[in-house]
């Protein structure tokens, strides 16, 4: 039998998801490169089979807007998942980098580079995250393992 104690306490939870949803707290508390190097250390591991995320942002990133940085942070953290769960890889690497846009990559070392990725919920919701901003998205398998890059516009977003 439920009580109101834990109608309330669902309650809660359900706006806590969807706030988190709408812009992640941990980008207003470390902005973008300390979010994704916390999300690194804390929910990106694979102890026993040696995953390691690194994280790359040159100390003269600018500011980014608000919708970017979103973008940037699911993108990144979907493109990890995936590596994480379905190519294979020891190493994970995040790079950031702008030039009039935001420049993020993210590179595997997964040991299946031979076919195209299957278009599942995560890619299209990663280039769906680009589009809405202007930005593209692409990812596929190299000689060297995964890469995803999205490029997203800095300007008028």
């Amino acid at each position: 039998m439920l009580t109101e104690g834990d109608d309330l306490a669902d309650a809660i939870a359900d706006i806590r998801r969807l706030v988190y949803d709408l812009r992640p707290p941990d980008l207003d508390e470390l902005g973008l490169a300390g979010a994704l190097r916390q999300r690194a250390q804390q929910s990106w591991r694979r102890d026993q089979a040696g995953f390691v995320v690194t994280v790359d942002v040159p100390d003269d990133l600018p500011p980014l807007p608000a919708a970017v940085e979103v973008a940037a942070y699911r993108i990144a953290t979907e493109a990890v998942t995936n590596a994480l769960r379905h190519s294979r890889a020891n190493t994970c690497e995040v790079s950031l980098r702008a030039d009039g846009a935001l420049h993020l990559e993210i590179r595997d070392n997964g040991a299946d580079a031979s076919g195209a990725w299957s278009h599942g919920v995560g890619l299209r919701s990663m280039r769906e995250r680009a589009a809405e901003l202007g930005g593209t998205l692409t990812a596929g398998p190299t000689n060297q393992g995964g890469l995803v890059h999205a490029l997203l516009p800095l300007e008028g977003v």
